[in-house]
């Protein structure tokens, strides 16, 4: 099994097997917490090789620096058939992920874990804008 993609992107769609990505990022601006990201989408491919046919055991966590969840663990499964003529094939999942809160700055991950053994992991920074003060506002201020 090898996880060709993993990324945090702004949409994601699968058309016929083919994993669309619309804008990946790992960064997420906030100008006061907690900060809610209105939507987002986990996009993952993994190709499997014949011996793998069968059902997968997959588990998504958001977590943040102290290993907390921010949203419900999100757990599903992968079913890998094969035609006769492939040697590997692929499966692509999507997670839309809706209103997700952080609380404060800091280091997040997402983390990915197939039948039970930990596969891959994305860092999300979630910064404070510093807002600056226009040179015309501050001008007059002494």
């Amino acid at each position: 099994m090898e996880v060709e993609v993993f990324a945090l992107c702004d949409a994601a769609t699968d058309s016929f097997g083919k994993l669309n990505i619309l804008g990946a990022f790992d960064r997420i601006n906030g100008r006061q917490f907690p900060v809610v990201h209105p939507h987002c989408a986990v996009a993952l491919r993994v190709r499997f090789e014949r011996i793998e046919e069968g059902n997968h055991r997959v588990k998504i966590n958001v977590i943040d620096a102290d290993g907390k969840l921010v949203m419900p663990s999100f757990e599903g499964n992968i079913a890998v058939r094969f035609p006769e003529d492939v040697q590997s094939v692929c499966a692509n999942l999507i997670l839309n992920i809706n209103g997700i809160r952080f609380e404060r700055p800091g280091q997040y991950s997402i983390d990915l874990a197939i039948d039970g053994r930990q596969e891959r992991s994305v860092p999300v920074n979630v910064v404070l804008m510093k807002t600056e003060v226009p040179p015309e506002e501050s001008a007059g201020e002494q």
